[in-house]
Parts: C-alpha cells; sequence; structure tokens
C-alpha cells in the first residue's frame, strides 16, 4: 500500500502540473514507467500556444484549433483550454521556465494552422525546459513523492477488495517495479492517469519507448469509455535517416520560413509543392502538410522530401533552433546551408480515455489527464502547439476538482496484494 492521498501515473506535464496543485493539501505519489523525464513532455520542441499578443484573440485560437480538427472538436473544451492558457503561461514562468523574449515581451512564433503569432518557447527545446522545471519543483516539494522505474499494469478497483461490494471505483494501481521485480499494490482516495500516448504501437513514431498506450487499455478494461483511437496524427517532418530514426524536426521551422520541395533528380526538383494544395501553404495545418508529403513520396517514388530553411540568414537559423542545428551537423547536414530530408511519421494520439472539463473519467475516483485523454480538444487533428497546453490546463483542472470534492473521497478499503513478477524484468529502462 501506498500511504499516500493520490496516486499520479505518469511524470511529464499533466502529471507533475496536478502534483504540485494537489500538493498544496494533500500527500501525492508520481510513477514514471522509467525516467522521471522518459515521457514525451521532454522531447516537445515548438512550444506551447497561448493568446499572448495584442492583435489575437481567444475567439482566433478557437477558430483556428476547431478547424484543425475539422470541426470534431468539443468546442466548450476548446474555449475552456484556450482561455485559460495565458494563466498556465504564468505559472511556467514562476517556477522558472526560461522562455525566450524579446525586447522585454515573451516571444512569439508561429507554427501551421496557426492565424498569428502565439507560440511561447524556450529556444526549440520547450519540453525539456518544462519537464526540468516541472521536476525541481516537484523534488523540492514535501508532499510529492516520485518513483522512478514503476511499470503501472492495472488499476485497482472494487473487484480486487479484500469484501467486494460491486462498486465502480478506482483505488490506485497495481505497478510493476523494475528494481525489485515485484508487483506492488499503490491504493490512494483518488488516482490520475497521465501515461501518455500510444504512438509506439506504429513502427514510425516521434513518441519516446514507453508511450505505447498502457493507461488508456488500463481504463479500458477497468470500464472507462474510450473514444476516438482512430485519430492518430502523422507530424509531416520527421528526419530520414535509416540510422538515426524519430527525430523530429519542429513545425516551427516552416513557421519561420522554411519550404517544402521535391528533391533533386525529379520532376520538379528543388520546387515547392505545398502551393499546389493549400493556399496557406507550408503553414497548413499537421494533417494536410503531412497528405501532401505523402502524396508526393508515393507520385515520385520518393524516400523523402526537403525542408529547407537555408535561404534564411545563417545566424537567424541557428538562434532559433540551436538544438536541432547541433543534431543535424552531427549527422553531417548543416540546415543553413542545405535541406533537411523529411517524412511525415505517427506524432499524436488525439483520442483516448473519455473525460469531462474536470479529467472525471467513467469511474470514480479515476482521472485521465494529457495525452491518454480525449478532452475533446483536438479533434480529428491537433493544433500545433496545443498539447503542452492542454497538459497544464487539465492538470490544474483535474487536481483542483479533486481538492474540491475532497470529502467524496473515502480512505481505500484493504486490496489484494502485489506479488512476484511472473515474467523476466527488462534489462532496458524506456
Amino acid at each position: 500500500m501506498s500511504g499516500h492521498d493520490v496516486l499520479i501515473i505518469g511524470s511529464g506535464a499533466a502529471g507533475l502540473t496536478a502534483a504540485l496543485v494537489l500538493a498544496e493539501r494533500c500527500r501525492v505519489m508520481v510513477l514514471a514507467k522509467g525516467r522521471l523525464d522518459g515521457g514525451s513532455t521532454a522531447w516537445a520542441q515548438g512550444g506551447i500556444a497561448a493568446v499572448l499578443d495584442e492583435g489575437d484573440t481567444f475567439e482566433d485560437h478557437v477558430r483556428d484549433t476547431m478547424i484543425a480538427g475539422c470541426g470534431l472538436n468539443r468546442r466548450e473544451t476548446v474555449e475552456y483550454v484556450v482561455e485559460h492558457a495565458p494563466e498556465a503561461i504564468a505559472r511556467l514562468a514562476q517556477i522558472g521556465v526560461p522562455f525566450n523574449e524579446e525586447a522585454g515581451s515573451l516571444h512569439l512564433t508561429r507554427e501551421g494552422g496557426h492565424s498569428h503569432r502565439r507560440i511561447v518557447h524556450v529556444d526549440d527545446a520547450t519540453g525539456a525546459a518544462v519537464q526540468q522545471a516541472l521536476i525541481r519543483a516537484a523534488m523540492a516539494h514535501p508532499n510529492i513523492t516520485l518513483k522512478p522505474d514503476m511499470v503501472a499494469i492495472d488499476l485497482v478497483t472494487d473487484r480486487h477488495r479484500a469484501h467486494p461490494k460491486g462498486d465502480r471505483r478506482v483505488w490506485g494501481c497495481y505497478a510493476l517495479n523494475a528494481a525489485t521485480g515485484k508487483v506492488e499494490c499503490l491504493t490512494a482516495r483518488a488516482t490520475i492517469l497521465a501515461t501518455g500516448g500510444a504512438g509506439r504501437t506504429y513502427l514510425f513514431s516521434t513518441a519516446p519507448r514507453g508511450a505505447t498506450g498502457d493507461g488508456i487499455a488500463m481504463a479500458w478494461r477497468a470500464g472507462c469509455r474510450v473514444s476516438n483511437m482512430e485519430f492518430m496524427q502523422f507530424h509531416p517532418t520527421c528526419l530520414y535517416n535509416l540510422e538515426v530514426k524519430n527525430f523530429l524536426i519542429t513545425e516551427a521551422v516552416r513557421g519561420e520560413g522554411g519550404h517544402l520541395k521535391i528533391p533533386p533528380g525529379f520532376p520538379g526538383g528543388g520546387e515547392r509543392f505545398m502551393p499546389r494544395f493549400d493556399p496557406r501553404e507550408e503553414l497548413a495545418p499537421r494533417d494536410v502538410v503531412a497528405r501532401a508529403i505523402d502524396h508526393e513520396i508515393k507520385r515520385l517514388g520518393l524516400d523523402y522530401v526537403h525542408l529547407d530553411i537555408s535561404h534564411k540568414d545563417p545566424d537567424f537559423v541557428r538562434s532559433h533552433f540551436p538544438n536541432i542545428y547541433e543534431r543535424l551537423l552531427g549527422l553531417g547536414i548543416d540546415m543553413t546551408r542545405e535541406p533537411i530530408p523529411v517524412v511525415p511519421a505517427q506524432h499524436y494520439t488525439c483520442g483516448g480515455v473519455l473525460v469531462d472539463l474536470a479529467g472525471r473519467t467513467d469511474l470514480a475516483g479515476l482521472y485521465a489527464v494529457g495525452e491518454c485523454s480525449e478532452s475533446g480538444l483536438h479533434g480529428a487533428n491537433r493544433l500545433a502547439s496545443n498539447s503542452l497546453l492542454e497538459c497544464f490546463v487539465f492538470g490544474d483542472a483535474a487536481a483542483r476538482d479533486i481538492l474540491a470534492s475532497w470529502d467524496a473521497f473515502s480512505p481505500p478499503p484493504k486490496c489484494a496484494a502485489g506479488t512476484k513478477a511472473a515474467w523476466p524484468i527488462p534489462t532496458k529502462t524506456w
């Protein structure tokens, strides 16, 4: 038994945001499947979308999100997230996220599908900076316990009680402790799933190796509704390299003027092709750009297309994309002088565990936040940089709902204990 008030499964942006809010009044345990920073948050390059520019409006952000989602979003969710975005950015700044600034204000970049510059960022490695700041804050809080290398297996429901009552309620989870090889029963009054998406069920994905849909599957087995799993987003520009797979080239490269071109040696070699597909050209939403690239690859028998920003000033490129520049340079590609070979790859799970505006699932005591959830924000296709935003807004919302409803969360009952694992423990972490 864990002896904690709230159990959070997942140590990314959504899970740690909830933990920091809850910890003001509760004892919180946060589980990580591998390392604390091993989830998708640390991989996010582009940034976080929020209406902060004088010429921008909430309605514009809502409209852009609905268009990108093909109108299959839930509008009340979109409005809720968009309206809470500025305060989410302010909270991140308070815990030390060093957002880029320009002339004393936050520097805003633009990405595909957005009608305005509204992406706050930390160079081209926003997720890593956010993850580090959240972990620092969580480690410094006496009411938060962080447990890495804990592989969640199943939710503890009423069928695991010593004296079952047949209620539909969740009391925590069973998790494999990779260090001891034992399955532990971790109970709590409330449980939050923040387990990320299911990208690694695909051969080519930009997701980390641990993103195998564990939380979604656990919730479904326990009796929760799962929705829109067919809406898998493909990122248009993943580096094509047979030795170094799944390295994402951020949306912001196109947002800052990068062009997609046919490689030399093929009909139309060296020419842009996006103007033939959409009037927004390279700034069209991800699904449009990914399908256009896929069309050209199949039409011409290509292995990849080119993403070219070499026409911009080299100092501009290096200053805006320092991490991508250095990574590519190590692979023999100088993005200030030559194009980048790219292909689409699975990038984001838009569906997941069905939740309301407080992150509540169908089961009492169970919440789901972030990529493992289906809140209605994304619809059929996520708008760029709305993913981290959803984590912060819903992580906060779920935590505040738990605190507001605390008297309804009774102490967990005695449940069946864990056992020694009956299978070999992997020697590698995820």
